[in-house]
């Protein structure tokens, strides 16, 4: 087959080139290909032919488009068999090897490759011709590239604006100050419709809030609310995604919390899978259509960083063998193919790693070979593509109980609901009951009219305090609350920083933290948590004395916890608590009070 190569040398190691220079998607866009989507086919075998169509250089194209092949940091490789245009294959080849500089550093030798096939006399004619143009236009995105991982570029690729109208500038504009103008906005607006406005499609398809609070240099707490609130604007559209469990795409979206089912079913992978809040459910946005409208598709559908979570991925015809050169960090994996089948899990520490055996019904794991080496084996009688990925979930994703544990949401999307009789399980929640000692006296003290006052303002306070440690006020009941955490050392914090503050306004409260697994459930038109972690907080703030803080065991000895605790008095304590059959030993904890 005809190949066309450039090669390039670089003062970036290949681990620190691979994030730019495998994402096909952004490369694609930058290069003004337009976005796409595939028909996907489910065969007998269980696995999945992806048909596409589209238009390039002119040319009416016509496609099969097979699995990309990679070795994360290192290598990867794309084939498309086209019925229509005028090659009947082509595709990139990238291989990053490392090189070792004069100075001592490691840099990094870059090849990229263009093979084709011609189908037509135009592709004979001109495949060459075609070849090097598209490979030169290509090596000049890949010097931008390296630039902007080097820090000399602030953009990655020198791309015209998008063509809007003056009135979705004007509008956006408009919405900036709104967000900034909301509690919740945290100063952000003008970058959010910045970013509307100017930004790659790639980069907002899907927003992720955690990714943009790295680009921008914020928390990931103020970034968050700035989504939301843009939402709540009109800048931004939110949307709920059930991420399929094996390739992790967006399979199903609905902007409405109610509306997510209890599973989907993904036709990349060929599965039914079910809904997991605490992995599979993802909050995301994206511009609002009247501000920017973005094409349906991606730039590239199947790329290394559409999937970053996999670092191998090889295609495999029927029979072959094949060894590559892998080296895989210290982690949690598992090795699968891209069609339904027996899976195997595995814990790296070190070392030679597994082989892959691989059937019609899935992978088996072989005895590990030689270190820095794999092989595959395909034994299934038909091609697929076999993976070896990390298991463990994106930092990126925005779980649903992140999302409804945070105020701002709580306050700006209060009717967000789950269907009635629909519930949710989380495997952890930190949960936070206070209660006013003596608000009965206090009453009595002071009449009515000033004591509701203080008592509001009271619940002012910890509601800032609960904010303030990435928690939200589930519910005040009389003159308590009820928090949710996503972490017990923030519960744990914003408890410390309520006695603390508490004390100024000469009031004495009680304090109670556990954390354990929930369920989730709308409750007065609210989402609520329900459960024995729920009542096992609410009694140990029943045990609070007051200025103290009541923590379960399973809270006092978590590891985040436990260096929030050093040099402060406490007690350990066991006593029988309604509800539950055996005694329950809980530490209390006396609160340093807060400075004169």
């Amino acid at each position: 087959m005809p190949r066309a190569t450039w090669t390039w040398t670089f003062d970036l190691a290949p681990d620190e080139l691979w994030p730019v220079l495998a994402d096909t998607n952004r490369f694609n866009e930058a290069m003004g290909l337009p976005a796409y989507t595939l028909e996907e086919t489910p065969q007998a075998n269980g696995t999945v032919v992806r048909r596409g169509r589209g238009k390039a250089a002119g040319f009416d194209l016509a496609w099969e488009e097979k699995p990309y092949e990679w070795i994360w940091g290192r290598h990867f490789r794309q084939a498309r068999v086209f019925t229509k245009g005028p090659f009947r294959q082509f595709g990139p080849v990238f291989d990053l090897e490392p090189l070792a500089l004069p100075d001592g550093r490691i840099g990094s030798k870059v090849t990229y490759a263009l093979e084709y096939e011609p189908l037509t006399w135009l592709g004979r004619l001109f495949g060459a011709r075609l070849a090097r143009q598209a490979g030169e236009a290509v090596g000049k995105r890949v010097l931008q590239a390296v630039a902007y991982a080097k820090g000399e570029r602030t953009a990655q690729f020198d791309l015209p604006p998008p063509v809007l109208p003056e009135s979705a500038r004007i509008r956006a504009t408009a919405l900036a100050g709104e967000i900034d103008r909301s509690p919740y906005g945290n100063g952000l607006g003008k970058a959010l419709a910045d970013l509307v406005l100017s930004a790659m499609a790639s980069d907002l398809m899907p927003l992720k809030p955690k990714r943009l609070a790295r680009e921008l240099k914020v928390a990931p707490r103020a970034a968050i609310e700035a989504c939301l609130a843009a939402t709540r604007s009109g800048l931004l559209a939110m949307k709920w995604d059930l991420l399929c469990t094996n390739c992790r795409g967006a399979k199903f979206s609905t902007p409405t919390l109610g509306d997510l089912p209890r599973g989907a079913h993904c036709p990349s992978c060929n599965i039914d899978y079910g809904r997991d809040f605490e992995k599979n459910v993802e909050l995301s946005f994206a511009p609002s259509p009247t501000i920017r409208p973005l094409a349906l598709g991606a730039f590239c559908l199947s790329g290394p960083m559409s999937t970053p979570h996999v670092a191998v991925q090889l295609l495999l015809a029927p029979g072959e063998t094949r060894t590559i050169a892998a080296e895989l960090p210290a982690g949690a994996y598992r090795l699968r193919t891209l069609h339904p089948g027996e899976v195997v899990d595995f814990d790296h520490s070190g070392g030679p790693l597994p082989g892959l055996r691989i059937t019609a019904a899935g992978v088996e794991a072989l005895p590990p070979g030689e270190r820095g080496t794999i092989t595959f084996h395909n034994e299934a009688g038909f091609e697929l593509a076999a993976v070896i990925e990390d298991r463990t979930w994106t930092r990126d994703a925005l779980t649903a109980p992140e999302v409804i544990s945070l105020q701002a949401f709580r306050d700006l999307f209060a009717a967000a609901t789950l269907r009635p009789g629909d519930e949710a399980g989380v495997n952890q929640v930190a949960l936070l009951f206070t209660d006013l000692q003596g608000s009965t006296a206090l009453y009595e003290q002071v009449g009515d009219a000033q004591a509701y006052n203080i008592v509001r303002e009271h619940f002012a306070l910890l509601a800032g305090i609960v904010r303030d440690h990435d928690g939200a006020v589930v519910k005040t009941i009389g003159d308590a609350v009820m928090a949710a955490f996503g972490d017990p050392a923030d519960a744990v914090r914003a408890a410390l920083a309520m006695q603390a503050r508490i004390a100024d306004q000469h009031l004495v409260l009680k304090v109670g933290v556990h954390a354990g697994g929930s369920v989730v459930v709308t409750l007065n038109d609210r989402l609520d948590y329900f459960g024995s972690t729920v009542n096992m907080a609410a009694r140990l703030q029943g045990q609070s004395h007051g200025g103290d803080i009541v923590l379960s065991r399973a809270v006092a000895q978590d590891p985040a916890v436990k260096p929030l605790l050093a040099g402060l008095p406490a007690s350990e304590e066991s006593m029988p608590l309604k509800g539950f059959a055996e005694p329950i030993s809980f530490l209390r904890l006396v609160a340093p009070s807060a400075s004169p």
